[in-house]
């Protein structure tokens, strides 16, 4: 098993348009794909809060691109994304990180 550490950087005032979209269409397709998360994150104090932050849970690299492949071929994930772009970009970065667990913390 590992997890994977999602940090998206949304835009200057973009924060809550990339919030809505994981409330109405991200959360729900990943349930769908059978993604395993735990709860997503923004920064409350920190040098960033312009960030989304949030940890899913693989047991094996298979299923992991298997999920990620059918999510995003999803047409109700293009679609959310597209409304939720309409106005232009709302995320500057993302970046991803695949962690395993040192065996003595769990």
């Amino acid at each position: 098993m590992f997890y994977e550490l999602r940090t998206y950087t949304c835009l200057p005032g973009k924060l809550p348009i990339v919030l809505k979209r994981f409330e109405t269409a991200t959360l729900g397709l990943f349930k769908k794909h059978g993604f395993r998360r735990g709860p997503l994150f923004t920064v409350a104090v920190g040098d960033d809060n312009l960030q989304i932050k949030y940890i899913l849970e693989w047991d094996s690299h298979e299923q992991r691109d298997k999920a990620w492949v059918a999510f995003r071929n999803d047409p109700e994930w293009a679609k959310a994304l597209a409304e939720s772009e309409k106005d232009g970009p709302v995320v500057a970065k993302i970046s991803n990180e695949l962690l395993m667990a040192v065996p003595f913390s769990v």
